[in-house]
């Protein structure tokens, strides 16, 4: 009996450490409220960590070492009412590159969409389903999101289960949140809706093809063969140049830039001139306000 209820702990310890998908820090920083309790915010901070962290999001089992780094910071604006905030989130995610101590980021996002109700204690719900929330909903589509992302960099459309349940959340947001919520493709190109538009839309094939290639056959690759890694990286990168030159300023290419620029300069910045000036005409095109970050590949 010993041994049973010894392989039954052991069991049960390994499924409560490898069902979670997620490792997000949670920060709220709020330096100008006037109305609200901070304490109340701080709670939020805990729940939203506690949303993260300890549910299952998936089928598939993460060990400790394999679960999705991030952080979510949310910056508070203005307190509206004692329970009502306005502001924007950043969202940022990475991923280990294989036989490397090295991370890439997968998402380094700000949504300035940021508008929600909160009273202490008040539980977050993840339903992908039907509305309950703004702040539910919004956490819960970034969830899929990023794992969307995740499982997109380590297999060819590998994320469209997760992207198609952020989809579903964008259409189960009732009308009357069309206004400054960001779910809509009338408030503007850069929101919630165009994000998973892009990823979703056919169009974009090309690019979700050279989001993988770059991450699983060029990234991960670079240990191994530098050369070979850096070349299906540039082959990567002219793809993304072809699609945006079909669909210039598309939310999904400006994200693109926002994760990868940094990196990119690192990967050229010993290149041969040719190969550089390639890689900063695509990055400079992709994204002009950038251009700055990889002026060193001019």
């Amino acid at each position: 009996m010993n041994k049973i209820f010894i392989v039954v702990i052991s069991i049960l310890c390994y499924l409560g450490s490898s069902a979670q998908e997620f490792n997000i820090k949670v920060s709220i920083n709020a330096p100008t409220l006037s109305i609200a309790d901070p304490r109340v915010l701080k709670t939020l901070e805990g729940e939203i960590a506690e949303f993260y962290n300890n549910r299952k999001w998936t089928d598939d089992n993460f060990d400790d070492d394999e679960r999705i780094e991030g952080s979510i910071q949310i910056n508070i604006a203005e307190d509206l009412s004692a329970t009502s905030f306005t502001g924007s989130v950043l969202i940022s995610t990475n991923r280990p590159v294989y036989n490397s101590g090295y991370t890439t980021v997968l998402l380094n996002h700000i949504d300035k969409d940021l508008r929600f109700t909160y009273e202490q204690n008040a539980p977050l719900r993840d339903n992908s389903v039907a509305f309950t929330d703004n702040l539910s909903s919004m956490l819960t589509y970034y969830a899929y999101l990023i794992l969307g992302f995740d499982y997109d960099s380590f297999s060819l459309n590998g994320g469209n289960k997760y992207f198609k349940i952020s989809q579903n959340i964008v259409g189960s947001v009732p009308s009357n949140l069309s206004n400054g919520f960001g779910w809509s493709a009338s408030e503007g190109s850069r929101n919630k809706y165009w994000i998973i538009e892009n990823l979703l839309n056919p169009r974009f094939k090309p690019y979700r093809e050279a989001f993988y290639k770059y991450h699983r056959q060029g990234l991960d690759l670079m240990a191994d063969n530098a050369v070979v890694g850096k070349s299906n990286i540039l082959a990567a990168l002219k793809s993304i140049d072809r699609v945006n030159r079909s669909f210039r300023n598309s939310m999904l290419l400006q994200m693109f830039s926002n994760s990868k620029n940094t990196e990119i300069l690192e990967i050229y910045k010993n290149s041969l001139k040719p190969e550089q000036r390639e890689v900063y005409n695509i990055m400079s095109t992709i994204d002009p306000a950038q251009s700055s970050v990889i002026a060193e590949l001019r």
